[in-house]
């Protein structure tokens, strides 16, 4: 009797299983534009309540930062990062902290004389194939400063860009002292799918972080490398950076 063939039928449903269940999980970034010096409020209202009740729906904090530059919303934005199984849970566990009784009370608490937030924004993003796992404990040197680099290319040229980042890009960035966080796409057409990449690199201080991108853009390797996958244009067309402190109470610092 043939063994081999049940054999390989049942290594292919467990390596099917496998995937599903150990599908890599979604992350979403969100903005919140707080109303005029209501900042505080805001940053009150995440650590006394909301990160609890994110836990008790589900949702997993990564970590929460405010921005470093005027240019980026410093004194007025919260951007944070959080985990989900998937998109579907996602919907499912979002419905159920807004619908919460509790996370409702907290609402008409702390917006007893107004509302705090002006605007909120959400970016849905699944990481690269090559994005190291995102941690959400604090890092080595904690506290660390963190940039968030998107970077937008021309129609078809993610592909290359991910090779490029894939390898060795990356490894140049650890080379000159930056430390990776993660690498992503927004998962929907209309905020970028297809042709953005956004990622996370954490620096040791502000000045860290200035003389590591200052060795990496003179280091001839990565010359070498820029023009040799360059030869059929620029794989970007944007380039944006913004500095990111964490909050005392982000979980990755």
């Amino acid at each position: 009797m043939n063994t081999l063939l049940p054999s390989l039928a049942w290594l292919l449903s467990t390596a099917a299983l496998v995937s599903v269940t150990e599908a890599a999980p979604v992350y979403e970034l969100r903005t919140y534009t707080a109303m005029p010096d209501r900042l505080g409020d805001v940053l009150a209202r995440f650590r006394d309540h909301t990160i609890g009740l994110f836990d008790k729906h589900g949702i997993t904090s990564v970590a929460y930062w405010t921005p470093m530059d005027a240019k980026d919303g410093a004194g007025e934005k919260l951007v944070y990062l959080l985990r989900h199984k998937n998109r579907e849970e996602a919907a499912k566990n979002w419905a159920a902290f807004r619908a919460d009784p509790d996370w409702l009370a907290v609402v008409k608490a702390s917006e007893a004389h107004g509302k705090i937030v002006l605007k909120t924004e959400s970016l849905f993003l699944e990481p690269a194939d090559y994005s190291p796992p995102v941690e959400t404990v604090a890092g080595p040197g904690a506290p660390r400063i963190f940039e968030l680099r998107t970077y937008t290319t021309p129609e078809g040229k993610l592909p290359a860009l991910d090779a490029r980042f894939r390898s060795p890009e990356r490894s140049y960035f650890v080379r000159h002292g930056m430390m990776e966080v993660g690498y992503f796409h927004p998962m929907d057409p209309v905020q970028g799918g297809g042709h953005v990449l956004v990622y996370l690199l954490a620096h040791a201080s502000r000045a860290a972080a200035t003389a590591s991108w200052s060795g990496f853009r003179a280091d001839p390797d990565w010359i070498s490398l820029k023009a040799e996958t360059e030869k059929g244009g620029a794989l970007t067309t944007k380039t944006e950076s913004a500095f990111l402190e964490p909050v005392p109470f982000s979980p990755l610092k």
